[in-house]
């Protein structure tokens, strides 16, 4: 049988099968909000009162969201993560950076910025893929680089200060919104909108602690040359006014503020984390129960939460499970490319009901049957 024929009965399958790492799902709630707004908002100068006010209710969500201290503040700008990992070798490292690398995303910020000429070398601490590092005093670094949660691999990493010394930059693309973070612990924890925050990209938004702000402003007044488009004073003064530099994309931020506010009517982080965990744990559960299946992140304390990798034995192509499970609307489980396992990777962030996770595992179930 062609995994394409596999016919997975109707009361089996999820009522909503997207199960992305990103784009991920979108609630059809935050849909019909943004339909609501298509004459008034859709359309209108990013720099009017309709616009900037839902700019103020996304940022004002994030800090309630993340219980911002005192003085932090919630900036956001034009293109996703890559674009900003250009904005922080420009305007938030001094001259040392010092990166854990576990994983395609957490390497190539580390790329990115070995490749600036106005910076040294940076110091790379890194591990297997499956795995993180451990985290180390540099002597020299004024910027650690570290990453809440590897979106090609399944991995999760805490966040936490090794030293008082040097500014702390989390990449928690994947992270945001479904992982617990205190931001005593960092300085800069910046993301992406496509993925916790269930909407689409264009946009990077960021949570800068007094410390990152004075960095930022540092920078912008030495010699030093910043682009405009990735000048993070730039940004910062935008969004102090409820804008951006250039025109940003306005589903995007509507959909976003739709989204953290649903999660801070729930309960807020604690109550996002803890739904993400429950999905997470019921796959995890799943495949150490199958004999043709196991996480692929062997360490229990290193799983991810918010994405799940499971791998397979050599003697089911884990492409005809994925191939049955979209032929029945179940969508993007596949692996990420470039690790090249035998595995699939399910998304599990806060717009992705539990239920529906515990009907994908019944899928999978009925697609091994058949495929063995």
């Amino acid at each position: 049988m062609k995994p394409t024929d596999i016919e997975i009965p109707e009361h089996l399958r999820p009522a909503d099968a997207r199960f992305g790492a990103g784009p991920s799902k979108v609630r059809p709630e935050a849909m019909a909000a943004l339909f609501e707004r298509a004459r008034d908002y859709m359309g209108t100068s990013h720099r009017q009162a309709p616009v900037r006010s839902v700019v103020a209710r996304l940022r004002g969500g994030l800090a309630q969201l993340f219980s911002l201290p005192d003085g932090y503040e919630v900036l956001l700008g034009n293109g996703g993560t890559t674009v900003l990992w250009d904005a922080i070798a420009f305007g938030l490292i001094e001259r040392w950076s010092q990166h854990y690398v576990f994983g395609e995303f957490s390497g190539r910020f580390a790329a990115a910025v070995a490749n600036a000429d106005h910076l040294s070398e940076p110091e790379i601490v890194s591990s297997e893929p499956g795995t993180h590092p451990v985290q180390v005093p540099s002597e020299r670094a004024d910027l650690y680089a570290l990453t809440h949660n590897e979106t090609s691999t399944g991995v999760a990493m805490p966040v936490r200060r090794v030293t008082r010394r040097g500014l702390v930059a989390v990449d928690a693309t994947s992270a945001a919104a479904g992982l617990q973070v205190d931001p005593a612990e960092f300085d800069f924890y910046y993301f992406a909108p496509q993925k916790g925050l269930a909407s689409d990209g264009g946009l990077w938004l960021a949570l800068a602690s007094p410390a990152a702000i004075e960095r930022i402003e540092s920078l912008a007044a030495s010699d030093r040359y910043i682009p405009a488009s990735i000048d993070l004073k730039i940004a910062l003064d935008n969004s102090r006014r409820d804008q951006t530099y250039n025109t940003p994309a306005l589903a995007t931020i509507l959909l976003a503020a739709e989204q953290v506010d649903w999660i801070n009517a729930n309960g807020g982080l604690e109550w996002a984390a803890a739904r993400c965990e429950e999905s997470s744990s019921t796959l995890y559960d799943w495949a150490e129960a199958r004999p043709l299946a196991n996480p692929f992140v062997e360490r229990i304390e290193q799983r991810s939460p918010v994405v799940v990798t499971i791998d397979f034995d050599a003697s089911i192509d884990s492409s005809h499970i994925t191939s049955a499970l979209r032929a029945n609307g179940i969508v993007d489980t596949e692996p990420y490319r470039k690790l090249g396992r035998n595995q699939i990777r399910v998304a599990v962030y806060p717009a992705v009901d539990p239920d529906d996770v515990a009907a994908l595992t019944g899928c999978l179930d009925f697609v091994l049957e058949r495929l063995t």
